[in-house]
């Protein structure tokens, strides 16, 4: 068996949207081929279909630690990673072990290089379609009794579309991968439908007036059953009997769930969060209804005990270093949700921005978003990844957007510029990490 190390290296080697140069077709024929031959693991157990376009990643975390507090064996697949690309599959909550990763990589490569040698496929499976692959080879072995799986992009196209769900779910959707969905909501959320499923229940909640427009033609084009989550959305009004109260490390509040009321308590802190808690416990009541072993405490223990790090997530100040707040945010719908949970949570207090982004992203829209509430930002690039803007390029938008900044050439070099400027600014200062899921990444991997 080939090792973790030379399957990471061979996965990557695989390329994403690219194939000899050229831009891929995206094609489910392919992804249907390739787990034909694999024997169809995808059909051995339910599964839990998520895409949107901002909070996916965190709705998936959530349901899934909801099932396993419930007692049932789950299996979760979200993309990206942050540090480990086995994060991407996770078994009751953890990773998929180093060599369970090689020797699923080893089995479905040499199935997808036999079948292009049959010429039923006409180049190698992507990093992403063998990533889903090796989940769903993973997944039926552990003899699972239930996936939550997010789509990676879009959806009716998106590898992860080749399974029947039980039920599917449709986060927040805005402006994003473009080049790939379309370049209006519309276009977009039409992309994202393509998970419904008919007389499959269908979890959703109001959102922008045209997305809300296509989801609803296509349930009712197709027949599948819409429930919407907005019950389970507490409010934050002061006279509301579920009002929020919210800290630096936490939301709580009161919800009546399954017939009973309990105590919600979740890490994943901010407004926007609140709309993602609903869609997984709306969720959670679906699966319920189906027989899942899902009850009002479990869903509380499972909020509880939900972990999805880089989301608003806070590391304390040392005697080296002042606090630090990492956040994904990658697109604008991010950057506006990341800058509601700055007001929220640290008011006035000075920010240094150390910040990085792929050059493919709404770079121009999340900066006019984002930097003004700065008092300095450090601009870098990601390593390794041929998509990151340019340092030069980033330090070209901030000066046309007269904002103070200061070049790194590593994220490591601008961590320590961002860390020493916020200390210059005093004992309340702290520094924000922003613009992508690698960067956030990489500044957990050097702060390790």
């Amino acid at each position: 068996m080939i090792s973790y190390e030379t399957a990471v290296e061979r996965l990557y080697a695989l390329g994403h949207e690219l194939q000899h140069g050229t831009p891929r077709k995206f094609d489910l024929a392919h992804m249907r081929v390739l787990c034909d031959a694999l024997g169809n693991p995808q059909r051995s157990f339910p599964s839990v279909l998520i895409a949107g376009t901002n909070g996916k990643g965190s709705t998936a975390a959530t349901l899934a630690s909801i099932l396993h507090a419930s007692g049932h064996r789950v299996g979760l697949y979200t993309s990206p990673h942050l540090l480990r690309v086995n994060e991407r599959i996770c078994l009751n909550g953890q990773p998929i072990a180093d060599d369970d990763f090689a020797d699923a990589y080893d089995r479905i490569s040499a199935v997808a290089a036999r079948l292009v040698a049959m010429r039923a496929l006409p180049h190698p499976a992507s990093f992403f379609e063998t990533m889903t692959a090796m989940a769903f080879d993973f997944f039926a072995a552990s003899k699972i009794e239930i996936a939550v799986l997010e789509v990676g992009m879009g959806g009716r196209l998106d590898a992860t579309n080749v399974v029947e769900p039980v039920l599917s779910v449709i986060t927040d959707i805005d402006l994003d991968h473009q080049k790939f969905l379309g370049d209006t909501i519309a276009e977009i959320a039409r992309q994202k439908a393509g998970i419904l499923r008919p007389n499959v229940a269908a979890v959703t909640l109001p959102q922008h007036p045209e997305a809300n427009r296509v989801l609803g033609e296509r349930m009712i084009e197709i027949g599948a059953r819409s429930v919407s989550a907005a019950r389970n959305v507490p409010s934050v009004s002061p006279q509301s009997s579920t009002l929020v109260h919210s800290t630096s490390v936490e939301t709580r509040f009161r919800l009546s769930v399954l017939g009973r009321e309990v105590e919600i308590v979740s890490p994943l802190v901010g407004r926007h969060q609140l709309r993602n808690l609903a869609l997984a416990i709306t969720a959670a009541e679906e699966l319920a209804a189906q027989g899942f072993r899902i009850t009002p405490e479990s869903i509380a223990l499972g909020t509880r005990q939900t972990s999805w790090p880089g989301r608003f997530q806070r590391l304390e100040a040392t005697a080296q270093r002042p606090e630090i707040i990492l956040d994904v945010a990658h697109n604008p719908a991010g950057a506006w949700a990341l800058r509601s949970a700055l007001s929220e949570q640290v008011g006035e207090r000075p920010l240094v921005l150390l910040f990085g982004a792929m050059a493919d992203k709404a770079v121009v829209q999340i900066a006019q978003i984002l930097w003004p509430l700065m008092n300095h930002v450090i601009v870098t690039r990601v390593a390794h990844n041929p998509r990151a803007a340019t340092t030069s390029s980033l330090a070209a938008l901030a000066q046309s957007l007269g904002v103070e900044h200061t070049e790194s050439a590593t994220v490591r070099e601008g961590l320590d510029l961002a860390i020493a400027q916020a200390l210059k600014l005093g004992s309340e200062a702290l520094v924000v990490i922003a613009g992508s899921i690698y960067l956030a990444g990489e500044v957990m991997e050097g702060l390790r």
